[in-house]
């Protein structure tokens, strides 16, 4: 079941609440949840997150239960519109962990980067404390560790204790170990940002902004990674099931 009502706008689609705030709306929210250290847990949804979890109860309950999640995913955007629950704006990951990342500068916030591999890693965090030399970053590693180091990952990031914890892992992984060890983790903001530290380290390049602005992105990361072409099936078929779906898509609607 979804968790507790929002106290910011939503519209639910398969029983995910997406926020209906802009970018700037969110921020504000978040810099709220910072400075209040009330632990909250991001999720950049997107229609293949939505399509995994009407396959998987697991997951489903992973997106439904997350204190707030923005709609990444062009295919959300669209698909809110089309049910006439539009959002304001897409808010996309990359641009969210930015933004705050610009707030953190200006209120002296730290943060903690986990994920990707160990040269992605140490790139992206050279580059981050250079881009925002107000940010304390207080501490990174890769996220190629095991069960087993779990323990470990999360003792080293309780004793940093961060205000911003940013998550780079593969979706399977990212989000649900998100989940498993948010509340002990107590930091204020914990976010996936799935392949941001890749951009941010110079390994990808960000989709140009006529690619952003007509909603695109997805089309110009296929173009860097071919490989990612079975995954992106997916998205035509997320449209077809709103289609045909309709108004069924607000209704609840978790996975049996």
């Amino acid at each position: 079941m979804n968790s507790k009502p929002k106290p910011y706008s939503t519209v639910s689609l398969y029983g995910v609440s997406f926020s209906k705030m802009n970018m700037q709306e969110t921020v504000n929210y978040l810099a709220e949840a910072v400075e209040e250290r009330r632990p909250h847990r991001v999720i950049t949804g997107n229609p293949i997150m939505l399509m995994v979890g009407l396959d998987n109860p697991s997951f489903h309950h992973t997106l439904s239960t997350a204190d707030l999640v923005v709609p990444d995913g062009t295919g959300v955007v669209w698909a809110a519109r089309r049910l006439k629950q539009p959002v304001q704006e897409r808010v996309a990951g990359f641009d969210l962990m930015h933004e705050l990342l610009r707030e953190g500068e200006r209120r002296g916030w730290s943060a903690y980067l986990l994920g990707a591999s160990p040269e992605v890693i140490e790139a992206a965090h050279e580059k981050l404390k250079l881009q925002y030399p107000g940010v304390r970053f207080v501490g990174f590693r890769d996220g190629y560790f095991t069960d087993k180091e779990d323990e470990q990952v999360v003792a080293a990031i309780r004793e940093a204790n961060p205000d911003l914890l940013f998550v780079a892992r593969s979706t399977m992984n990212q989000e649900p170990w998100i989940e498993k060890y948010h509340a002990v983790l107590e930091v204020p903001v914990v976010m996936g940002v799935g392949g941001s530290f890749d951009v941010v380290s110079g390994k990808l390049k960000r989709a140009p902004a006529f690619f952003r602005k007509a909603g695109l992105e997805w089309l110009y990361r296929l173009l860097q990674e071919p490989t990612r072409f079975k995954r992106m099936l997916v998205l035509p078929q997320f449209a077809l099931k709103v289609i045909k779906d309709g108004d069924k898509v607000l209704k609840h609607n978790n996975p049996s």
